[in-house]
Protein backbone atom coordinates (compact mmCIF):
# COMPACT_ATOMS: atom_id res chain seq x y z
CA UNK A 1 0.00 0.00 0.00
CA UNK A 2 1.31 3.45 -0.89
CA UNK A 3 2.20 5.71 2.00
CA UNK A 4 -0.31 8.42 2.70
CA UNK A 5 1.34 11.78 3.40
CA UNK A 6 -1.73 12.77 5.46
CA UNK A 7 -0.47 10.33 8.08
CA UNK A 8 1.68 12.76 10.00
CA UNK A 9 2.77 10.01 12.33
CA UNK A 10 4.38 8.09 9.47
CA UNK A 11 8.16 7.83 9.37
CA UNK A 12 7.83 8.83 5.72
CA UNK A 13 6.32 12.23 6.53
CA UNK A 14 7.87 14.86 4.27
CA UNK A 15 9.97 17.76 5.52
CA UNK A 16 9.68 20.98 3.57
CA UNK A 17 11.24 24.40 3.41
CA UNK A 18 8.78 27.17 2.63
CA UNK A 19 9.85 29.84 0.16
CA UNK A 20 8.24 33.20 -0.58
CA UNK A 21 9.17 35.91 -3.07
CA UNK A 22 8.00 39.44 -2.25
CA UNK A 23 7.91 41.46 -5.46
CA UNK A 24 6.94 45.04 -6.23
CA UNK A 25 3.58 43.76 -7.44
CA UNK A 26 2.93 42.11 -4.06
CA UNK A 27 4.00 45.24 -2.18
CA UNK A 28 1.45 47.30 -4.14
CA UNK A 29 -1.40 45.19 -2.76
CA UNK A 30 -2.78 44.98 0.78
CA UNK A 31 -1.62 41.36 1.07
CA UNK A 32 0.67 40.54 4.01
CA UNK A 33 3.53 38.27 2.79
CA UNK A 34 4.29 37.05 6.30
CA UNK A 35 0.67 36.08 6.93
CA UNK A 36 0.57 34.39 3.52
CA UNK A 37 3.64 32.35 4.50
CA UNK A 38 1.97 31.46 7.81
CA UNK A 39 -1.03 30.29 5.82
CA UNK A 40 1.24 28.24 3.54
CA UNK A 41 2.65 26.55 6.65
CA UNK A 42 -0.89 25.72 7.76
CA UNK A 43 -1.63 24.33 4.29
CA UNK A 44 1.52 22.19 4.44
CA UNK A 45 0.56 20.83 7.86
CA UNK A 46 -2.94 20.08 6.56
CA UNK A 47 -1.26 18.00 3.83
CA UNK A 48 0.73 16.10 6.45
CA UNK A 49 4.05 17.84 5.76
CA UNK A 50 6.50 18.84 8.49
CA UNK A 51 7.69 22.41 8.02
CA UNK A 52 11.46 22.49 8.46
CA UNK A 53 11.97 26.22 7.93
CA UNK A 54 11.20 29.33 5.88
CA UNK A 55 13.01 31.51 3.40
CA UNK A 56 11.85 34.88 2.07
CA UNK A 57 13.36 37.09 -0.61
CA UNK A 58 12.59 40.66 -1.70
CA UNK A 59 12.99 41.20 -5.42
CA UNK A 60 11.54 43.61 -8.00
CA UNK A 61 10.29 40.83 -10.30
CA UNK A 62 10.59 37.01 -10.35
CA UNK A 63 13.62 35.49 -12.03
CA UNK A 64 12.44 33.80 -15.25
CA UNK A 65 14.73 30.78 -14.74
CA UNK A 66 14.85 30.29 -10.97
CA UNK A 67 11.90 32.36 -9.70
CA UNK A 68 14.16 33.45 -6.84
CA UNK A 69 17.60 34.77 -7.75
CA UNK A 70 20.44 32.33 -8.48
CA UNK A 71 22.17 33.34 -5.24
CA UNK A 72 19.01 32.72 -3.21
CA UNK A 73 18.66 29.33 -4.91
CA UNK A 74 22.15 28.44 -3.67
CA UNK A 75 21.20 29.59 -0.16
CA UNK A 76 18.06 27.47 -0.39
CA UNK A 77 20.15 24.45 -1.42
CA UNK A 78 22.32 24.86 1.66
CA UNK A 79 19.28 25.21 3.94
CA UNK A 80 17.74 22.07 2.43
CA UNK A 81 20.88 20.11 3.27
CA UNK A 82 21.04 21.53 6.81
CA UNK A 83 17.36 20.83 7.53
CA UNK A 84 17.29 17.44 5.76
CA UNK A 85 14.33 18.66 3.74
CA UNK A 86 12.83 16.57 0.96
CA UNK A 87 10.64 19.25 -0.58
CA UNK A 88 10.60 22.99 -1.26
CA UNK A 89 7.16 24.61 -1.26
CA UNK A 90 6.83 28.02 -2.92
CA UNK A 91 4.12 30.46 -1.86
CA UNK A 92 3.61 31.65 -5.43
CA UNK A 93 2.79 29.82 -8.65
CA UNK A 94 5.78 28.55 -10.66
CA UNK A 95 6.17 27.92 -14.39
CA UNK A 96 7.20 24.52 -15.74
CA UNK A 97 10.65 25.86 -16.65
CA UNK A 98 11.19 27.22 -13.14
CA UNK A 99 10.16 23.91 -11.59
CA UNK A 100 12.55 21.97 -13.83
CA UNK A 101 15.49 24.30 -13.15
CA UNK A 102 14.91 24.34 -9.40
CA UNK A 103 14.59 20.56 -9.23
CA UNK A 104 17.84 20.07 -11.13
CA UNK A 105 19.63 22.56 -8.91
CA UNK A 106 18.17 21.55 -5.53
CA UNK A 107 17.55 17.83 -6.12
CA UNK A 108 14.30 17.87 -4.15
CA UNK A 109 10.65 17.93 -5.07
CA UNK A 110 9.35 21.41 -5.96
CA UNK A 111 5.74 22.28 -5.12
CA UNK A 112 3.98 25.64 -5.47
CA UNK A 113 0.99 26.99 -3.53
CA UNK A 114 -1.50 26.07 -6.26
CA UNK A 115 -0.29 22.46 -6.46
CA UNK A 116 -0.39 22.15 -2.68
CA UNK A 117 -4.01 23.35 -2.52
CA UNK A 118 -5.00 21.02 -5.35
CA UNK A 119 -3.26 18.18 -3.53
CA UNK A 120 -5.21 18.84 -0.32
CA UNK A 121 -8.43 18.84 -2.31
CA UNK A 122 -7.45 15.54 -3.93
CA UNK A 123 -7.01 14.03 -0.47
CA UNK A 124 -10.32 15.44 0.80
CA UNK A 125 -12.63 14.72 -2.18
CA UNK A 126 -15.10 11.97 -1.29
CA UNK A 127 -18.04 12.20 -3.67
CA UNK A 128 -17.82 11.26 -7.34
CA UNK A 129 -18.43 14.88 -8.30
CA UNK A 130 -15.70 16.17 -5.99
CA UNK A 131 -13.19 13.65 -7.33
CA UNK A 132 -14.01 14.61 -10.93
CA UNK A 133 -13.69 18.32 -10.13
CA UNK A 134 -10.31 17.95 -8.45
CA UNK A 135 -8.93 15.78 -11.25
CA UNK A 136 -10.04 18.34 -13.83
CA UNK A 137 -8.30 21.12 -11.88
CA UNK A 138 -5.12 19.08 -11.46
CA UNK A 139 -4.90 18.13 -15.13
CA UNK A 140 -5.62 21.71 -16.22
CA UNK A 141 -2.76 22.81 -13.96
CA UNK A 142 -0.44 20.04 -15.19
CA UNK A 143 -0.98 20.36 -18.94
CA UNK A 144 1.03 23.56 -19.58
CA UNK A 145 3.75 22.38 -17.16
CA UNK A 146 4.52 18.91 -18.54
CA UNK A 147 7.99 19.97 -19.66
CA UNK A 148 8.89 21.03 -16.12
CA UNK A 149 7.63 18.04 -14.17
CA UNK A 150 10.75 15.86 -14.35
CA UNK A 151 11.31 14.76 -10.77
CA UNK A 152 7.66 15.16 -9.74
CA UNK A 153 6.58 12.76 -12.47
CA UNK A 154 9.26 10.24 -11.60
CA UNK A 155 8.64 10.17 -7.84
CA UNK A 156 6.24 7.26 -7.44
CA UNK A 157 6.49 7.06 -3.67
CA UNK A 158 3.46 9.20 -2.93
CA UNK A 159 3.35 12.43 -0.93
CA UNK A 160 2.23 15.92 -1.88
CA UNK A 161 2.09 16.63 -5.58
CA UNK A 162 1.45 13.01 -6.53
CA UNK A 163 -2.14 12.37 -5.43
CA UNK A 164 -5.02 12.12 -7.88
CA UNK A 165 -3.88 11.95 -11.51
CA UNK A 166 -0.27 11.98 -10.31
CA UNK A 167 -0.70 8.35 -9.22
CA UNK A 168 -1.92 7.20 -12.64
CA UNK A 169 0.22 6.82 -15.75
CA UNK A 170 2.62 9.69 -15.11
CA UNK A 171 4.22 9.63 -18.56
CA UNK A 172 0.91 10.56 -20.17
CA UNK A 173 1.31 12.78 -23.21
CA UNK A 174 -0.53 16.03 -23.85
CA UNK A 175 -3.04 14.44 -26.21
CA UNK A 176 -4.09 11.90 -23.59
CA UNK A 177 -4.45 14.64 -20.94
CA UNK A 178 -6.51 16.82 -23.30
CA UNK A 179 -8.77 13.84 -24.06
CA UNK A 180 -9.20 13.17 -20.34
CA UNK A 181 -9.96 16.86 -19.66
CA UNK A 182 -12.63 16.73 -22.38
CA UNK A 183 -14.16 13.62 -20.83
CA UNK A 184 -14.16 15.16 -17.34
CA UNK A 185 -15.84 18.31 -18.65
CA UNK A 186 -18.55 16.18 -20.31
CA UNK A 187 -19.17 14.28 -17.09
CA UNK A 188 -19.31 17.49 -15.06
CA UNK A 189 -21.66 19.05 -17.63
CA UNK A 190 -24.02 16.16 -16.88
CA UNK A 191 -23.67 16.90 -13.15
CA UNK A 192 -24.39 20.59 -13.82
CA UNK A 193 -27.56 19.72 -15.75
CA UNK A 194 -28.64 17.42 -12.92
CA UNK A 195 -28.05 20.16 -10.35
CA UNK A 196 -30.00 22.64 -12.46
CA UNK A 197 -33.02 20.31 -12.52
CA UNK A 198 -32.83 19.98 -8.72
CA UNK A 199 -32.61 23.76 -8.31
CA UNK A 200 -35.57 24.33 -10.61
CA UNK A 201 -37.58 21.73 -8.68
CA UNK A 202 -36.70 23.42 -5.38
CA UNK A 203 -37.71 26.83 -6.75
CA UNK A 204 -40.97 25.39 -8.08
CA UNK A 205 -41.71 23.88 -4.66
CA UNK A 206 -40.95 27.19 -2.97
CA UNK A 207 -37.83 25.96 -1.15
CA UNK A 208 -35.77 28.88 0.16
CA UNK A 209 -32.00 28.33 0.12
CA UNK A 210 -29.36 29.95 2.34
CA UNK A 211 -25.67 29.38 1.51
CA UNK A 212 -22.82 29.62 4.00
CA UNK A 213 -19.76 31.16 2.35
CA UNK A 214 -16.49 32.38 3.77
CA UNK A 215 -12.76 31.99 4.10
CA UNK A 216 -11.52 28.52 4.89
CA UNK A 217 -11.64 27.70 8.61
CA UNK A 218 -13.99 30.60 9.40
CA UNK A 219 -16.34 28.21 11.23
CA UNK A 220 -19.03 27.56 8.60
CA UNK A 221 -19.39 23.84 9.38
CA UNK A 222 -19.58 24.54 13.12
CA UNK A 223 -22.38 27.04 12.54
CA UNK A 224 -24.24 24.55 10.35
CA UNK A 225 -23.95 21.98 13.11
CA UNK A 226 -25.10 24.38 15.84
CA UNK A 227 -28.04 25.70 13.82
CA UNK A 228 -29.36 22.38 12.50
CA UNK A 229 -27.86 19.68 14.77
CA UNK A 230 -26.29 18.31 11.58
CA UNK A 231 -23.78 15.49 11.88
CA UNK A 232 -21.09 17.20 9.80
CA UNK A 233 -17.33 17.41 10.20
CA UNK A 234 -16.26 20.54 12.06
CA UNK A 235 -12.57 20.81 12.87
CA UNK A 236 -9.87 23.45 13.09
CA UNK A 237 -8.27 22.59 9.73
CA UNK A 238 -8.14 24.30 6.36
CA UNK A 239 -10.64 22.90 3.86
CA UNK A 240 -12.30 20.58 6.41
CA UNK A 241 -15.37 20.81 4.15
CA UNK A 242 -15.02 20.05 0.46
CA UNK A 243 -18.31 18.57 -0.68
CA UNK A 244 -21.37 20.80 -0.04
CA UNK A 245 -23.70 19.73 2.77
CA UNK A 246 -27.34 20.85 3.04
CA UNK A 247 -29.59 20.65 6.09
CA UNK A 248 -33.06 22.00 6.92
CA UNK A 249 -33.33 24.99 9.27
CA UNK A 250 -36.65 25.86 10.94
CA UNK A 251 -37.26 29.61 11.34
CA UNK A 252 -39.29 31.04 14.27
CA UNK A 253 -42.23 31.61 11.92
CA UNK A 254 -42.34 27.87 11.23
CA UNK A 255 -41.04 28.24 7.70
CA UNK A 256 -38.20 25.87 6.77
CA UNK A 257 -35.20 26.86 4.67
CA UNK A 258 -32.35 24.82 3.20
CA UNK A 259 -28.98 25.76 4.73
CA UNK A 260 -25.97 24.74 2.60
CA UNK A 261 -22.33 24.66 3.70
CA UNK A 262 -19.83 25.31 0.89
CA UNK A 263 -16.10 24.89 0.38
CA UNK A 264 -14.02 27.62 2.00
CA UNK A 265 -12.17 30.18 -0.09
CA UNK A 266 -8.54 31.21 0.30
CA UNK A 267 -6.32 33.94 -1.11
CA UNK A 268 -4.75 33.04 -4.44
CA UNK A 269 -7.32 30.29 -4.88
CA UNK A 270 -6.25 28.48 -8.07
CA UNK A 271 -8.30 29.62 -11.06
CA UNK A 272 -8.38 26.03 -12.34
CA UNK A 273 -9.99 25.02 -9.05
CA UNK A 274 -12.61 27.77 -9.23
CA UNK A 275 -13.40 26.73 -12.81
CA UNK A 276 -13.62 23.03 -11.91
CA UNK A 277 -15.89 23.70 -8.92
CA UNK A 278 -18.11 26.14 -10.81
CA UNK A 279 -20.94 23.56 -11.00
CA UNK A 280 -20.94 23.20 -7.22
CA UNK A 281 -20.46 26.90 -6.55
CA UNK A 282 -23.40 27.76 -8.80
CA UNK A 283 -25.46 26.91 -5.73
CA UNK A 284 -24.18 30.20 -4.33
CA UNK A 285 -25.65 32.11 -7.29
CA UNK A 286 -29.03 30.46 -6.77
CA UNK A 287 -29.21 31.08 -3.03
CA UNK A 288 -31.86 33.46 -1.72
CA UNK A 289 -29.43 34.62 0.97
CA UNK A 290 -25.68 34.31 1.57
CA UNK A 291 -24.29 34.10 5.09
CA UNK A 292 -20.75 35.44 4.71
CA UNK A 293 -18.94 33.98 7.72
CA UNK A 294 -15.82 35.86 8.87
CA UNK A 295 -13.39 34.70 11.55
CA UNK A 296 -13.54 37.69 13.89
CA UNK A 297 -10.49 36.46 15.82
CA UNK A 298 -8.19 36.51 12.77
CA UNK A 299 -5.88 39.53 12.48
CA UNK A 300 -6.39 39.23 8.71
CA UNK A 301 -10.19 39.23 8.84
CA UNK A 302 -10.57 42.30 6.61
CA UNK A 303 -8.29 40.81 3.95
CA UNK A 304 -10.05 37.43 4.21
CA UNK A 305 -13.43 39.12 3.82
CA UNK A 306 -12.14 40.94 0.72
CA UNK A 307 -10.83 37.66 -0.77
CA UNK A 308 -14.25 36.04 -0.39
CA UNK A 309 -15.92 39.08 -1.98
CA UNK A 310 -13.48 38.84 -4.90
CA UNK A 311 -14.23 35.15 -5.49
CA UNK A 312 -17.98 35.76 -5.21
CA UNK A 313 -17.57 38.47 -7.84
CA UNK A 314 -15.76 35.96 -10.08
CA UNK A 315 -18.69 33.60 -9.69
CA UNK A 316 -21.22 36.33 -10.55
CA UNK A 317 -22.63 36.29 -7.02
CA UNK A 318 -21.35 39.69 -5.92
CA UNK A 319 -24.83 41.22 -5.81
CA UNK A 320 -26.54 38.45 -3.83
CA UNK A 321 -28.44 39.42 -0.65
CA UNK A 322 -25.89 38.89 2.12
CA UNK A 323 -25.75 38.82 5.90
CA UNK A 324 -22.21 39.34 7.22
CA UNK A 325 -21.61 37.15 10.28
CA UNK A 326 -18.51 37.79 12.41
CA UNK A 327 -17.96 34.39 14.03
CA UNK A 328 -15.62 33.28 16.87
CA UNK A 329 -16.34 36.50 18.74
CA UNK A 330 -15.53 34.61 21.95
CA UNK A 331 -11.91 34.32 20.73
CA UNK A 332 -11.71 37.97 19.69
CA UNK A 333 -9.77 40.47 21.87
CA UNK A 334 -12.23 42.85 23.61
CA UNK A 335 -10.50 45.83 22.00
CA UNK A 336 -11.35 44.45 18.54
CA UNK A 337 -15.02 43.69 19.15
CA UNK A 338 -16.05 47.33 19.07
CA UNK A 339 -14.55 47.95 15.62
CA UNK A 340 -16.48 45.14 13.97
CA UNK A 341 -19.35 46.51 11.94
CA UNK A 342 -22.89 46.26 13.24
CA UNK A 343 -26.16 47.19 11.59
CA UNK A 344 -28.94 45.50 9.65
CA UNK A 345 -26.60 43.56 7.36
CA UNK A 346 -24.09 42.22 9.90
CA UNK A 347 -23.84 40.78 13.39
CA UNK A 348 -21.31 39.33 15.82
CA UNK A 349 -21.74 35.79 17.17
CA UNK A 350 -20.12 32.86 18.88
CA UNK A 351 -21.23 29.55 17.39
CA UNK A 352 -21.26 28.12 20.92
CA UNK A 353 -23.68 30.70 22.34
CA UNK A 354 -27.31 29.55 22.22
CA UNK A 355 -28.48 33.16 22.50
CA UNK A 356 -26.29 34.20 19.55
CA UNK A 357 -27.65 31.33 17.46
CA UNK A 358 -31.22 32.40 18.25
CA UNK A 359 -30.34 35.95 17.21
CA UNK A 360 -28.76 34.68 13.99
CA UNK A 361 -31.84 32.64 13.10
CA UNK A 362 -34.07 35.68 13.70
CA UNK A 363 -31.83 37.80 11.49
CA UNK A 364 -31.95 35.17 8.75
CA UNK A 365 -35.73 35.26 8.96
CA UNK A 366 -35.76 39.07 8.83
CA UNK A 367 -33.49 39.08 5.77
CA UNK A 368 -35.56 36.46 3.96
CA UNK A 369 -39.07 37.35 4.99
CA UNK A 370 -38.66 40.95 6.15
CA UNK A 371 -38.67 42.71 9.50
CA UNK A 372 -41.70 42.67 11.77
CA UNK A 373 -42.80 46.27 12.41
CA UNK A 374 -45.66 47.87 14.33
CA UNK A 375 -47.76 50.22 12.21
CA UNK A 376 -50.19 52.68 13.80
CA UNK A 377 -52.57 54.19 11.23
CA UNK A 378 -55.46 56.63 11.54
CA UNK A 379 -58.63 54.53 11.23
CA UNK A 380 -59.88 56.99 8.61
CA UNK A 381 -56.95 56.28 6.27
CA UNK A 382 -58.21 53.09 4.67
CA UNK A 383 -55.89 53.54 1.66
CA UNK A 384 -52.88 53.20 3.97
CA UNK A 385 -54.19 49.94 5.41
CA UNK A 386 -54.73 48.65 1.86
CA UNK A 387 -51.15 49.63 0.97
CA UNK A 388 -49.81 47.78 4.02
CA UNK A 389 -51.60 44.60 2.89
CA UNK A 390 -50.15 44.97 -0.62
CA UNK A 391 -46.50 45.54 0.28
CA UNK A 392 -46.15 43.29 3.34
CA UNK A 393 -47.64 40.42 5.31
CA UNK A 394 -50.08 41.51 8.02
CA UNK A 395 -49.52 39.16 10.97
CA UNK A 396 -52.04 40.72 13.36
CA UNK A 397 -54.62 43.53 13.36
CA UNK A 398 -56.18 45.45 16.26
CA UNK A 399 -58.17 48.65 16.66
CA UNK A 400 -57.62 51.18 19.42
CA UNK A 401 -60.20 53.99 19.41
CA UNK A 402 -59.35 55.99 16.29
CA UNK A 403 -56.18 54.02 15.47
CA UNK A 404 -55.60 50.83 13.46
CA UNK A 405 -52.66 48.81 14.76
CA UNK A 406 -51.02 46.36 12.33
CA UNK A 407 -48.16 44.00 13.02
CA UNK A 408 -46.55 43.84 9.61
CA UNK A 409 -43.70 41.76 8.18
CA UNK A 410 -42.13 43.79 5.40
CA UNK A 411 -38.95 43.53 3.38
CA UNK A 412 -36.89 46.77 3.54
CA UNK A 413 -36.54 46.79 -0.26
CA UNK A 414 -40.31 46.53 -0.72
CA UNK A 415 -40.85 49.28 1.83
CA UNK A 416 -38.39 51.50 -0.03
CA UNK A 417 -39.91 50.79 -3.45
CA UNK A 418 -43.63 50.67 -2.70
CA UNK A 419 -44.39 51.61 0.88
CA UNK A 420 -43.14 55.19 1.13
CA UNK A 421 -46.36 56.72 2.59
CA UNK A 422 -46.26 54.19 5.45
CA UNK A 423 -42.90 55.43 6.73
CA UNK A 424 -44.37 58.07 9.04
CA UNK A 425 -46.62 55.56 10.82
CA UNK A 426 -44.14 52.94 12.07
CA UNK A 427 -43.97 53.38 15.83
CA UNK A 428 -41.39 50.77 16.88
CA UNK A 429 -39.58 47.60 15.80
CA UNK A 430 -41.01 44.49 17.37
CA UNK A 431 -41.19 40.76 16.90
CA UNK A 432 -43.84 40.16 19.54
CA UNK A 433 -47.61 40.20 19.45
CA UNK A 434 -47.61 41.78 22.93
CA UNK A 435 -46.55 45.07 21.33
CA UNK A 436 -50.11 45.42 20.04
CA UNK A 437 -51.25 45.64 23.65
CA UNK A 438 -48.89 48.53 24.49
Amino acid sequence: MKPNSYDTGSQLAERALLVSLVTDAVRRTDADPIHSLDELAHLAETAGVEVAGRLMQNRDVPDTRWFVGKGKAQELKQRIAEEHATTAIFDQELSGVQVRNLEEELDVKIIDRTQLILDIFAGRAKTREGILQVELAQLSYLLPRLSGQGKNLSRLGGGIGTRGPGETKLETDRRHIRNRIGELKRQLASVTAHRKLHRERRKKNGVVQVALVGYTNAGKSTLLRQLTSADVLAENRLFATLDPTSRTLALPSGKEVLLTDTVGFIQNLPHDLVAAFRATLEEVNEADLLLHIVDASSPMRDRQRAVVDEVLGELGAGGQPTLLVYNKIDDCPPSDIGVLAGGPDSLRVSAFSARDMETLVRRIEDKLLGEVRLLSLPASRGELAALAYRVGEVLDRRTDEDRLLLRLRINPDDLLKHGGPLGDFFVEHTNTAEALEQ
